[in-house]
């Protein structure tokens, strides 16, 4: 009888990078692997060769306006209702939900039908899905360290899975001398982007001329903030490759002396994985402020900084850029820090899990 594995994620590379990563190797251990996501997913699903993708209904229940709400669990009911068809069908042996709403109706369905349920959690702090799914879980899986989210399920703090061009792209990390260029990466996503873009050249525009002349900025922008940008950075002689989307951003980590980035768990588990130092800051606007828990793990294990947005000025920025290319030994010392704490064997971790779930 085949091992059949059925993973859900929420429709971001947060959710489903992880669940690629342990598709592929589930399927590399003979096993077949469908995915039940939403539609917000097509962007990602490059990686998911080999693996039976079916959409299912769900919404993200709104406190806000009761309409929404209502019109929101009648979505979850229904894609419940799809979800129990579908399990019907494929006769999974173990469900794996990885966070956001679209894994509520499938998880119900499992519970229902009686199929092991095992949790993943790339935050510090668990998502309101996963609080939910908790109750039904046969096993808890952790990114980071912290208290069981799943109480009454086996916990095991796996790591998050990383995809394999982070995996490819690990080497030692090598501070810069002090007349070496120093190459900052700097990203955010859509808001990080916006921010940093305009904030980046102002606090360039602060460091004095022998720390300046050093840098060789890649930067992640909007392309509405474009040309503003790279007349700025023109104008002071900085070295920069702009772009709205880095396709090769765990190489350009790996290629890096620093990081300023936000804090989601994809990025703070590969900047763990790559052994790469970073300031952090965290989205402001985050559900349960889950970005701020994973800065401060990896801020408390000494592998990155963290700084509130509203305290980012140039300024600020620029003082603390001083700072990193006046005492190279701390980005040494940051990049081993954060390289500990990194877990480049979360999949098979993870893998080991689900099948000893499936077994039992």
């Amino acid at each position: 009888m085949p091992k059949i594995a059925l993973l859900s994620a929420g429709g971001t590379g947060g959710h489903l990078f992880p669940a690629e990563a342990l598709g592929r190797e589930l399927i590399a251990r003979g096993w077949q692997v469908h995915l039940a996501t939403d539609t917000r997913a097509s962007h990602f699903l490059s990686g998911f060769d080999g693996i039976e993708v079916h959409e299912i209904r769900s919404a993200t229940p709104s406190v806000s306006s009761p309409i929404k709400a209502i019109k929101a669990i009648a979505s979850l009911g229904l894609g419940t209702l799809s979800a129990l068809k579908l399990i019907r069908r494929i006769k999974p042996s173990v469900f794996v939900g990885f966070g956001g709403y679209p894994t509520a109706p499938p998880g119900v369905a499992a519970a229902i039908l009686k199929v092991p349920v095992v949790l993943h959690e790339a935050n510090a702090t668990p998502g309101r899905a996963n609080k939910f799914l908790a109750r039904f879980a046969t096993a808890g899986a952790r990114s980071l360290p912290g208290p069981a989210f799943a109480k009454k399920a086996r916990d095991v703090e796996t790591g998050n899975p990383v995809r394999d061009a982070v995996l490819n792209a690990r080497s030692p990390f090598i501070a810069p001398g002090s007349s070496d260029p120093i190459k900052l990466l700097v990203f955010g996503g859509s808001q990080g982007a916006q921010v940093f873009s305009t904030l980046l050249p102002a606090a360039l525009s602060l460091l004095d001329d022998t720390v300046r002349n050093r840098i060789e900025l890649t930067l992640q922008v909007r392309d509405e903030d474009r040309p503003a940008c790279e007349a700025e950075l023109a104008r002071l002689n900085i070295v920069a490759d702009l772009a709205p989307f880095f396709k090769d951003l765990p190489t350009r980590i790996a290629d890096a002396h620093l990081v300023i980035a936000r804090a989601g768990a994809s990025t703070v588990s590969e900047l763990a994985v790559l052994g790469r130092p970073s300031l952090l800051v965290p989205y402001p606007y985050a559900l349960d402020h889950d970005q701020a828990a994973n800065a401060a793990v990896l801020s408390a294990a000494g592998g990155a900084e963290v700084i509130v947005q509203k305290q980012l000025t140039p300024e600020e920025l620029a003082k603390r850029l001083t700072e990193f290319a006046n005492t190279p030994e701390r980005l040494d010392t940051m990049a081993a820090a954060a390289a500990a704490m990194g877990r480049p064997d979360a999949t098979d971790r993870l893998a080991d899990l689900v099948a000893a779930t499936a077994r039992a």
